[in-house]
């Protein structure tokens, strides 16, 4: 028997980090959402466990980040070694965010801290339904779900995304290519209890002729390990399954670590290739794929699940505004066309990181022993590894969705927007809590019109005195509002009086500090966290109501030039 559900705005196949964020961007947003996974509970163990400063922040918009915090360990030293020499020390601490280091947890862990927030949302996930047909319109998709008692349903939607991991079905039933290699060797993971001679705020990768191994901390005196099998995984006899034994764990660290680890306790192990593949595109019409489904790689970096997570926040809101917002459909092309390339990159310095760190001879084992420490003294380069590694440096710069005038420092467009602490002159309703931080003030379901006025604009705006320069202010905001109607936060901000120390402040810098000096000056804040505009309000109004109008508002049209 075959039911048919009434239509729903979105359908998301695949409920591990990267379909759970999709769904929260969306329900945040007030977007009806079913998520949908074949498997009928959570899974029991999992490979990802590093989550990244970037990603951090963006939990942190979403009001979720203290669980993570609480139950995760933090590791704030990367160290490389080469043959039992320390080659390199990268420490996450000057990185300037509230989160300098890099977490980790199990990703069951952080499936149920986002399974949980999302039941606060109303959306629950419906396991143990699996996908076995969809069709494309140019009114929406119908899948057809077989649910867990039998009954095939028919799920109406206006757009799919494509959560459900490496072996997507949606993937295959659209003959989508994806590209790339398998590599010949497996690699086994093992969670155990170590006697290190390390802090335990450290995470250490060892490179030797022998072969790789990687040890991070996961607090407690334990410890995953995740070592180059450099062969297919031992046969198993038939029905079961081959897993890495507590012998073979310790011969490998005895013969690639050089330093005293005794290991003991094993809880968990397993064996995994390696791939290195992606989509050659990440629409295809109502379809979107996301995650693993869109591209997989190696672990070098703990970068897979932090891209899946980030790539899913970029194309909720999106699909929010397209679905709430009447913006036109091309705004959902720039999901491909801002997401792509950050893949694209993801793969290939994975691959040139398990290169870096397994090669035993030749020109990269060179670059490994010789020029990496060098490279690793200079600090400009230092500070762009400790940014890439924890995805602040991921911009959008050459997005169409960017406006970008000069102003005195503060992040471009396409930039992410960063904390820093500010006097709150006026905000929404007339909100005015006095000092405040910018991700505590941004809202994920909506665009965040950050204005940053002088003492006398602030003074005058105290008194309720509209006149002179904050007029021509209100009137700047009232033109961007209309446009944005229902979507925008408007926050008029100034700088903090110096010297004050609050705890809502620690560790923040000014706003000055963090957007330039230029006074009066705005930048326009997307739900994702990303800046899309920054420029003069006496100048660059008809840019930036261009700007809105083309990709944001109901009857967008092609942008004009801004000559």
């Amino acid at each position: 028997m075959t039911v048919v559900s009434p239509l729903s705005s979105v359908l998301i196949v695949g409920a591990g980090p990267t379909g759970l964020a999709a769904a929260m961007s969306l329900a945040r947003a007030r977007i009806p959402v079913r998520l949908i996974d074949r498997a009928p509970e959570p899974g029991r163990h999992t490979r990802a466990i590093g989550i990244q400063a970037r990603t951090l922040e963006l939990f942190e918009q979403h009001r979720i980040v203290e669980p993570f915090l609480k139950l995760g360990h933090r590791a704030h030293v990367a160290n490389l070694y080469s043959n039992g020499q320390r080659r390199a020390r990268l420490d996450f601490d000057p990185l300037l965010t509230r989160y300098p280091y890099l977490l980790f947890l199990d990703q069951t862990v952080t499936e149920r801290i986002l399974t949980d927030h999302l039941a606060t949302l109303g959306v629950e996930i419906e396991r143990g339904s699996e996908l076995l047909e969809l069709t494309q319109g140019s009114a929406g998709v119908s899948a057809e779900v077989r649910r867990p008692d039998g009954r095939i349903e028919s799920i109406r939607s206006s757009f799919l995304v494509a959560a459900d991991g490496a072996h997507s079905t949606i993937r295959h039933k659209l003959a989508m290519q994806f590209d790339g290699d398998t590599l010949a060797q497996s690699f086994l993971l093992a969670d155990v209890t170590a006697e290190v001679p390390w802090p335990d705020d450290e995470f250490h990768v060892f490179a030797s002729g022998e072969g790789l191994v990687v040890l991070l901390p996961l607090g407690n005196g334990r410890w995953r390990l995740m070592a180059d099998h450099k062969a297919m995984p031992p046969a198993a006899p038939e029905g079961a399954v081959a897993l890495p034994t507590l012998d073979e764990c310790r011969e490998i660290i005895e013969h690639r670590v050089h330093h005293p680890v005794e290991i003991s306790d094993m809880t968990w192990s397993s064996y995994f290739t390696v791939n290195s593949r992606m989509v050659r595109e990440l629409r295809m019409e109502r379809v979107f794929f996301a995650g693993d489904a869109a591209h997989v790689h190696s672990p070098a970096g703990a970068q897979g699940m932090n891209t899946g997570i980030q790539e899913a926040l970029n194309l909720g809101w999106k699909l929010a505004r397209v679905l709430a917002g009447g913006a036109p459909d091309r705004l959902l092309d720039t999901y491909h066309a801002e997401r792509y390339p950050i893949e694209r990159n993801v793969l290939q310095q994975t691959s040139f990181m398990t290169q870096l760190v397994e090669a035993d001879h030749g020109p990269m084992k060179l670059l490994r022993e010789r020029v990496m420490p060098a490279l690793a003294a200079l600090g400009p380069l230092r500070d762009a590894a400790r940014e890439a590694l924890s995805e602040l440096s991921i911009q959008y710069r050459r997005s169409p969705l960017t406006l970008d005038r000069v102003v005195d420092g503060g992040p471009r467009a396409g930039d992410r927007a960063p904390d820093a602490l500010a006097r709150v002159v006026d905000g929404p309703f007339g909100q005015a809590p006095g000092t405040g931080r910018i991700f505590d003030l941004h809202d994920p379901a909506s665009f965040s019109l950050f204005l940053l006025v002088d003492e006398d604009v602030a003074r005058a705006v105290d008194n309720g005195n509209a006149a002179g320069d904050a007029e021509a202010l209100a009137h700047f905001v009232q033109a961007i509002e209309r446009i944005l109607s229902q979507a925008l936060r408007v926050w008029w901000l100034s700088d903090a009086p110096a010297g004050e120390t609050t705890p809502v402040g620690e560790g923040a810098p000014s706003l000055s500090e963090a957007y330039g000096r230029t006074r009066p000056a705005f930048y326009l804040v997307r739900p994702d966290g990303y800046l899309c505009a920054r420029g003069r309000p006496s100048s660059d109004l008809n840019a930036v109501l261009r700007l809105c109008e083309a990709w944001f508002a109901a009857n967008g049209f092609p942008q004009a030039s801004d000559d």
